[in-house]
């Protein structure tokens, strides 16, 4: 658990009023399923559970905490009922949200979860925001922000990679790592504290190189930390995956043999494919977003013009490229020029591998592969994997992620002014004032706990989170 602090007295205020209101939220999706879940949570959830348990309004106060008990719900102020629902009892502190909180768990479909949300509203609770319950969570200590936004990367998680990651940052694994590495840089100041205050002394301080010496050693940490970024946000939004070629290079089929699906049309006729065509996959454990593309040539039509202008723009933006080349056809000067001037990793896959006579499917530094036989595809992901997540491949499970842009923005901050400092003291400015650079490196990996956090901040963070989370 992590205190929460505020930067200023305002903020301090808007969060205390967020926690007056009553809050209530269908958790579930909506439409038809066997079982819905409705949350309420704040000063008054108790009150409204017992209102609508009952047309006397009985206490809750003889529940035990965590307790469920099946009750029929009606509607206020009339004989009407609603259902017949499971209800729980979540008592603070010992709740989710660190308030008295109370599920029902009614009978799925529109009408039936919706129609408790309206009474819960109709005594005095409002409709919850977009990631307010996990908010009110962090407002009251019971999540630091890593773990806040774990539980958004959990709810989305499109792989199994990413479902570990996820658990182990809910439990606190990335938060306490950015911890340490506060203590660390904490550490640097009491030495250059010690050395300021006291030079003269018997028991000679940390001498200023050796500060910078160590200085060194955590930006060198935080570094490594950092560096688990890129593969950290292709884990929660998917590698992009564009595959790339001349037409009638097999991109379709490649495409729909690793999809598992026939998504893309595919024929013998050259320029089929006019427009990107996209599908999220999980290979190995990791998630990649596949994009077919148009074919690569000088086009005729102008509806093909167009569809390969479209897949120039995803070429831009991918993190890997898988250019596709009939096997037994050698590259063209106008394909490896093409190659040469593309920015992400490119994966050279010979495709239609059987009708060139099969053999060792990896050989001059390229993939073969056949759709028809399945030959080569096993290799082809092993490929991917290992290319865009080999940092994450190589560590234990517990070895924690960047998951996400500001926390990922936040450590490069903290990493440069650890550096500055480094370089300050090296070259001779006075300790008291390099040590602004600790001061800023602090700050930054506190704000990545949320240790202080403006309104701003938890707006950005909880805007994306789902209604009841």
């Amino acid at each position: 658990m992590y205190n929460v602090h505020f930067l200023d007295q305002s903020a301090a205020t808007a969060g205390t009023a967020r926690l007056r209101d009553t809050i209530v939220a269908l958790a579930t999706p909506p439409g038809v399923g066997a079982v819905a879940l409705v949350r309420l949570s704040g000063p008054l959830a108790l009150e409204i559970a017992a209102r609508l348990m009952a047309r006397d309004a009985p206490s809750m106060a003889g529940w035990a905490d965590r307790f469920s008990r099946l009750r029929p719900l009606f509607r206020p102020g009339s004989e009407e009922p609603l259902d017949r629902a499971l209800v729980t009892l979540f008592r603070a502190p010992e709740s989710y949200t660190g308030e008295d909180m109370v599920e029902f768990s009614t009978h799925g479909g529109h009408r039936v979860p919706r129609s408790v949300v309206a009474a819960c509203m109709a005594l005095g609770a409002r409709e919850a925001r977009a990631g307010e319950f996990t908010q009110r969570a962090y407002l009251n200590g019971k999540l630091d922000l890593t773990q806040a936004e774990a539980v958004a990367d959990l709810v989305e998680a499109r792989s199994a990679k990413g479902r570990t990651v996820a658990l182990h940052q809910l439990e606190r694994g990335l938060g306490a790592r950015i911890a340490e590495l506060r203590e660390q840089v904490i550490g640097l100041s009491a030495l250059l504290v010690q050395h300021i205050d006291f030079p003269e002394e018997d028991d000679a301080p940390t001498p200023l190189d050796g500060i910078a010496a160590e200085a060194g050693r955590v930006a060198v940490e935080i570094g490594r930390l950092l560096a688990t970024a890129p593969a950290g946000e292709a884990l929660r939004e998917g590698a992009v995956t564009v595959l790339a070629g001349a037409p009638n290079s097999g991109k379709s089929s490649l495409f729909n043999a690793l999809v598992g699906v026939e998504r893309a049309i595919v024929t013998d006729e050259p320029g089929t494919t006019r427009d990107a065509v996209e599908a999220v996959v999980e290979v190995e454990g990791f998630p990649f977003r596949l994009v077919d593309t148009a074919g690569l040539r000088v086009a005729a039509g102008k509806v093909e013009r167009l569809g390969i202008e479209v897949a120039r723009r995803f070429l831009a933006g991918a993190d890997v490229v898988l250019y596709c080349r009939e096997a037994g056809r050698d590259p063209t000067g106008e394909e490896l020029r093409f190659l040469g001037g593309l920015e992400a990793p490119v994966v050279s896959v010979r495709t239609k591998w059987d009708l060139a006579g099969g053999g060792d499917v990896r050989e001059d530094g390229a993939v073969a592969v056949s759709v028809e036989t399945g030959e080569g595809l096993d290799a082809l992901k092993t490929v991917l994997r290992d290319l865009v997540f080999q940092g994450v491949v190589e560590n234990r499970d517990d070895v924690p992620v960047v998951t996400r842009r500001r926390q990922a923005d936040l450590l490069a901050r903290a990493r440069e002014d650890v550096e500055g400092f480094r370089v300050a003291l090296e070259g001779g400015i006075p300790p008291e004032v390099a040590s602004a650079h600790l001061k800023s490196a602090e700050s930054a990996l506190e704000d990545i706990l949320g240790v202080i956090a403006t309104d701003d901040v938890l707006d950005r963070v909880f805007r994306d989170f789902c209604i009841g989370k």
